[in-house]
Parts: C-alpha cells; structure tokens; sequence
C-alpha cells in the first residue's frame, strides 16, 4: 500500500500524537508499505528529508503563541493560500492508497480529507485530543470551536476514526455525528521496552531525594492534567509518610498546583524538573514509589501506560472499561481512585507505598498488561489491517462503479 501519515505534529516536536504517528510511519515502512509524511515545518530539520526509508515533507507554517487557550505546547499550523495546491501536488504524485490522519482540529487534516473525498481515498482519523477544559469559559469557547470549524470538515469527508478509549469514542459520537465513516477500536501504542532498565541513582542524587518515598507525575502539566488533586492529596500523604515527595516530571503550561501548594505549606514536598529530555525518563521512573497524574477523570494516556510498563504501581481515576475489550483491575494491575478526590487519591499513595509487596505485585501485573495489549507491534498490526480493509473496500468500489458506468454506456450505444 501507499500510505500517507499526516500530522501537524511530527519528531523532533514532542509529545504523545508526534511519537505515536512517528512510531507507526516507522512501522508501515518496516512492513513493505510506501509511506508519506506530511507534517509542519520545524527549524531544527530540513524541509524534506529521507528516514528509516520514510518521505518526510514539512510544510511551512506558523506556531500558536502560548495562551491559556492554547493549553498545549509548540503548536503549529500550516495554513496559508499555497497550503491546498501543495498538498494536492503532493499527494497527487503520491497517490495514496489510504491516508492515516492525527489530530482533528488541525489545517492539514482538513485540507488532505478534501483532497481525499475529491479523490475518492479513505481515510484513517486518530483523535489523540479532546477538546476540553474544565473552565467553562474554555469549554464554551471549544464547543463552538468544534460545532462550527471542525464538524463542518468532518461530515464533508467522513473519516473512519480510530477509537483509543470509550470517552474518545462518546466525544466523537457527540461532537462528530453526521461525520462518521466509522469507527475501529484500537488503543494507543507505547514502546515498553524504552522506559525499562533506567539507573534510579541518578534522579536521586540529582534532586538530593536520598531513600525519600516518591511519588512521580509524568506529562507536562495542562488544565486537564492540573496536579491540584495530587497536591491537595499531600497534607493527607506527609502525615502518614512525612518523607514523602511529589516529583512532576514535564513542562508547566499551568502553574495553579503551585500556588495550592504554598497555600497548603506542602511546596517543601514539591519538586518540578520542567521538560527534560526522553532519556532521562526511564531514570525517573526506576526511582519511583508510585506513579500517578491522570485524576481528573479525562482518560488514561500513554504517560501512565509507559509509567505501567516500567513496573512502577500506578494510580489514575480512571473507567475499568476505558479500554473496549481491555480491562483495567483496582488493585489488580493499576490502582483506580474517583475523580478529584484528594482524600481517597491519599489514601491510595499511602497504601502503594506502605505496602511494598502489594504495589510490586500490581505493577507486574500493570507491566503484563501493556505487554499484550498495548505495544507498538500489537497497535501497528491492528492499524495495517484496518488501513488494509479500507484500502480494499475503497478498491472494490471503484471497481463497482466503473463497471456500472461501462454497463451504462452499453446500454446508452444499444438505446441510439
């Protein structure tokens, strides 16, 4: 097949969408596929280069400034009045058999889902993005964000969606509705072996930790993943484990769990790196008691599964069916706490530290669990058969419909 990945985020940006579809590009070539990549451009490559046997194209564009807004991080877009004529160039001498699309809110996959219907492609969506907020004043602002922009592009292409949980899927049911092709099951893929064997020594001689129990929150921090909880769970956690630290490992878009920590006197407990580089990751990772960010109730993303797969003990509010056909155990294989609720999110640090032996149980069985079901061979296999099945199906309907214009055409000749 002829593959086109297309994604406003693509490496050296970071972040779950950018690796993900990276990952996968990397996967369809491995596989024998042509693959195109149609990013945004970045100052830190060229604007077209060859990799791992992948063509990757970065067209120019423009990076939104950082806003409350715009929560998220390097965000760039593409739009321009030459950006429809380049990628129709583009894909016209590519002739994709199926474009695999990230990211629904973004200039690039409006303007290849136009191009697909215009050319009769299917096409694959991954919404990696909800948009949400817990402001109301943002969520008022989304919601006609996603009424009046992006459900207009969705129901004039019709994607098929790839649905990576059961929240993704109600939101795409709600917000998408009239712009559904389909939808295709298939969680988020992470690479398990990258976050194992990291030296625990290293962060802990780096941030003077020593043999302190720490509680580590991975991804960079957002209105969505706001760390309040966490820190309102600390008063409750330093009384029983007065040691105790809360390291938050990534970038600080949205900084109010610092100022709740110094209202609560616990800002001694907390430590904030920033961004640090991936490698440093698994370091941080191998010194953790216990991992856990996702409490707010939004989902359970791929931070918290490397977190699994690393054989750390995770607790999250999360569904038990977050995953369709993938179940999450309490106390199990991950430790599940409700939404925004310090009191019982305490209680359950506590316990995975308290309790070593529990904690080393349930995080083999965590790290089993993203074995099977959510590495990268798993979720690159199922996303080839579905790009497979619609890449047939779009075939045998061309097939279809040029044999009935040719029957018309008979039919016309023998009417003269």
């Amino acid at each position: 097949m002829r593959i086109a990945v297309v994604n406003n985020f693509y490496p050296p940006r970071v972040g779950g969408s950018a690796h993900l579809s990276e990952s996968l590009a990397k996967g369809y070539a491995a596989a024998g596929h042509d693959v195109l990549v149609l990013t945004a451009e970045h100052a830190e490559v060229p604007s077209e280069q060859k990799v791992d046997g992948i063509r990757v194209v970065r067209l120019p564009g423009f990076r939104l400034p950082e806003t409350r807004l715009a929560v998220n991080f390097d965000i760039a877009f593409t739009s321009r009045p030459s950006l429809p004529g380049r990628v129709k160039q583009l894909l016209n001498e590519f002739q994709p058999d199926v474009i695999h699309q990230h990211g629904q809110f973004f200039d690039l996959t409006w303007v290849s889902g136009l191009w697909a219907r215009r050319n009769k492609v299917p096409t694959l969506l991954s919404v990696h993005t909800r948009l949400q907020s817990p402001s109301k004043l943002y969520q008022g602002v989304f919601n006609v964000l996603d009424a009046t922009l992006v459900a207009p592009f969705m129901r004039r292409y019709r994607p098929t969606y790839v649905v990576m949980d059961v929240q993704m899927r109600e939101y795409i049911e709600r917000k998408y509705r009239k712009g559904i092709a389909g939808m295709v099951p298939i969680p988020v893929g992470v690479d398990p072996t990258w976050v194992r064997g990291g030296d625990p020594k290293l962060m802990r001689e780096k941030h003077g930790l020593g043999d302190d129990p720490l509680i580590l929150s991975t991804g960079h921090v957002i209105p969505l993943r706001d760390r309040l909880a966490l820190v309102e769970a600390l008063p409750r956690v330093l009384a029983a484990i007065p040691n105790a630290k809360l390291v938050v490992v990534g970038g600080i878009y949205y900084d109010a769990f610092l100022r709740r920590a110094r209202e609560l006197g616990v800002d001694g407990a907390v430590i904030t790196t920033g961004a640090v580089p991936k490698s440093e990751i698994p370091h941080y990772l191998a010194a953790a008691t216990v991992e856990s960010h996702d409490v707010q109730g939004y989902g359970f993303g791929t931070a918290s599964l490397e977190s699994m797969a690393a054989g750390v003990p995770v607790v999250a509010a999360v569904r038990e069916d977050n995953f369709p056909d993938i179940r999450l155990v309490d106390r199990g294989n991950v430790h599940l706490v409700p939404k925004d609720s310090p009191a019982e999110l305490a209680d359950r640090l506590i316990e995975t530290i308290t309790e070593p032996a529990e904690s080393r149980e349930i995080a083999r069985n965590g790290a089993e669990l993203v074995d099977t079901y959510f590495s990268m061979d798993a979720v690159i296999a199922k996303h080839l058969d579905t790009l497979t099945a619609l890449s047939r199906e779009s075939a045998l309907l061309a097939r279809a419909s040029t044999a009935l214009s040719r029957e018309s055409a008979v039919d016309a000749r023998q009417v003269k």
